[in-house]
């Protein structure tokens, strides 16, 4: 099958650090090529792929000034575009080409929307052509958006290269670890008092964004003396793996809809079990009492790391491998696209 993937520009695929959705697109682009599918890769400059790279910038649009990144989206338009027939699908991570009107199109078009779908201001684009065939990557993503009439296709849980990226750990570091950002949303204040009280160490690794630095002064910085709590920073995929593995438990307390939380499945695989709330997508992909605890309260957290040998980190690791590899995940998308492709086929009624 010829197949283009169609990627944001902001950052490389894969990235270097923080990015799930190109952690993703590179996950699933490899492993398409693996089957022997022909495979072209519309990203940024500096991506690695096996498949046929087309730069469409020429570096991540997060290292350029504002001014500069602006024609950059509009060339990966217009070079998609202009290459259609090239291929027998086109699919897309960015919704930007969801302005394309399908009934011009001489190639079907399927578009994996990989970002929370509670805020009013992405629906227009998505009233603009509602035929165009959606993955969500849960079901709880589409759940704000139900009243829009959406054509979705299917929903796609989201695969990496779990086996050979992470090893099953013991957890002999005996700490708790919070990984992944620092935001009101992630919630590392409640991270860092159920620590505090159930007596673990907590690593935080994360990343703070600009937009958060307020935050991360005004909440977290203060709590970074404490003995119990250590601040890491943000981490290499390598540097994460060997965190997991060595951690007794992930807490990661969120507070908001999580359309999907890679660092669950890169905790599971490492046969980390979590601790968390049960908000947007996680009950999904956790079983509460067997990965984990699904719990809401700061009290009842601080019971669930205090009972996390409870769990059997085998079956964390086998759950995660069986559910969310590459090549599942691959699957999935290849029946999506042959629905998609034989029913463009069908004269219209």
């Amino acid at each position: 099958m010829r197949i283009a993937q169609v990627a944001p520009l902001v950052l490389p695929v894969p990235p270097v650090r923080y990015g799930g959705t190109e952690r993703v697109i590179f996950a699933l682009t490899e492993e398409l090529v693996r089957l022997g599918h022909d495979v072209t890769l519309f990203a940024a400059g500096t991506s690695r792929t096996s498949a046929r790279l087309i730069a469409c910038s020429p570096r991540p649009l997060w290292e350029l000034d504002p001014a500069e990144s602006v024609p950059y989206p509009h060339g990966q338009l217009d070079r998609v575009s202009r290459q259609l027939r090239q291929f027998d699908i086109v699919h897309t991570h960015t919704d930007q080409l969801l302005c394309l009107a399908r009934d011009t199109m001489a190639t079907p078009l399927v578009a994996t929307l990989h970002g929370r779908l509670d805020l009013p201001e992405t629906w227009p684009i998505l009233r603009a052509e509602p035929e165009h065939p959606l993955v969500s990557i849960s079901n709880s993503q589409r759940r704000p958006a139900a009243g829009l009439r959406l054509n979705w296709a299917a929903t796609v849980h989201h695969g990496l290269d779990l086996a050979r990226s992470y090893r099953l750990g013991r957890g002999a570091g005996g700490y708790l670890l919070f990984l992944g950002r620092v935001s009101p949303q992630k919630d590392p204040v409640t991270a860092i008092k159920v620590a505090i009280r159930s007596g673990f160490r907590l690593k935080i690794a994360a990343r703070v964004d600009p937009a958060d630095e307020g935050f991360f002064g005004d909440e977290v910085l203060p709590s970074l003396g404490h003995p119990l709590i250590e601040w890491l920073g943000e981490q290499t995929d390598r540097q994460k793996a060997a965190l997991l593995a060595d951690a007794a438990g992930l807490l990661v307390p969120i507070n908001w809809e999580e359309p999907f939380g890679l660092v669950f499945i890169e905790a599971l695989a490492s046969g980390t079990p979590v601790i968390s709330r049960p908000r947007g997508s996680i009950p999904e992909f956790l079983r509460h009492g067997e990965h984990g605890f699904l719990v809401e309260s700061e009290d009842e957290m601080v019971d669930a790391c205090r009972n996390l040998e409870a769990i059997d980190r085998r079956l964390c690791r086998d759950w995660a491998l069986q559910n969310f590899s590459a090549e599942r995940m691959a699957s999935a998308y290849l029946r999506v696209y042959n629905q998609i492709i034989d029913g463009a086929k069908e004269p219209a009624a």
